[in-house]
């Protein structure tokens, strides 16, 4: 039982290395098969300390400030990971080259015209979106939204990966993830930011559409464009994902 434990625990500690800055301790294995199944509790971590801040910071600023900070917030914790692989992306997706120059481009460590508006139409979005779900909703309301929007982001590339197959070969930072098919356990995470969703009414009910609409959107997209997914595109499908989440909470439910 403790081996069991142990390693569950060691791929969790993969994940948080891999995709934020947060201390996960000494001597991490790397675990890329291992660690996808732990995205979603990533994102709760992420959202658990959204959330503290965000009530932290309330009380000393208003709303627009508080929204800032807390895409501001998220930046930090993930060193830009995400937003990178978003203008990387973007700058290939929307250079209407074949698939091989646009792989190419996304490679390329310059940012493009397509990356800048795309990372900083999706940082306006988040700002937007936390601003009207902060002026809008109750304090739980607006707690909850935030613990759980980052776990349904990153649980999103759980799903990129299963229904897309990797575009390079033999290279790329996201081409560990794709050792083997995904079954169902690596979804089991997944079903904790989902059950507490259900504790939002209506607006958990939205934002679960919100996100099946938007996975389906982009994975859609992705194999019209390329055929394919990267790990820029799995990037860009968790700063899409969570931006949009941020805009359905803020919605004014009647």
């Amino acid at each position: 039982m403790i081996k069991p434990m142990s390693r569950l625990f060691n791929q969790f500690r993969s994940a948080l290395m891999f995709i934020t800055i947060l201390p996960a301790g000494k001597d991490v294995p790397y675990s890329p098969m291992g660690m996808i199944k732990f995205f979603p509790m990533v994102g709760l971590v992420l959202g658990g300390l959204l959330a503290g801040l965000d009530l932290l910071a309330s009380g000393l600023w208003p709303a627009a400030t508080v929204a800032v900070l807390n895409v501001f917030f998220l930046v930090v914790l993930t060193g830009a990971f995400h937003l990178d692989g978003l203008g990387d992306a973007a700058d290939g997706l929307f250079s209407h080259r074949s698939k091989e120059r646009a792989l190419e481009i996304m490679k390329d460590s310059r940012s493009g015209m397509m990356g800048l508006v795309a990372v900083f139409s999706i940082l306006a979005l988040k700002v937007s979106g936390i601003y009207a779900l902060k002026t809008v909703h109750s304090a739980t309301l607006v707690f909850v939204c935030l613990l759980i929007i980052p776990a349904y982001a990153r649980g999103a590339m759980i799903f990129g990966i299963r229904f897309l197959n990797y575009g390079r070969k033999g290279t790329g930072t996201g081409l560990d993830l794709f050792d083997r098919p995904l079954g169902i356990r690596d979804f089991s995470f997944f079903l904790i930011p989902v059950f507490l969703s259900l504790f939002l009414g209506y607006p958990g009910l939205f934002l679960n559409i919100g996100f099946i609409i938007t996975l389906i959107g982009v994975l859609a997209f992705y194999k019209k464009t390329l055929g394919c997914i990267t790990g820029d595109m799995l990037g860009a499908l968790t700063e899409v994902m969570e931006a949009v989440l941020f805009m359905v909470a803020g919605m004014a439910w009647v």
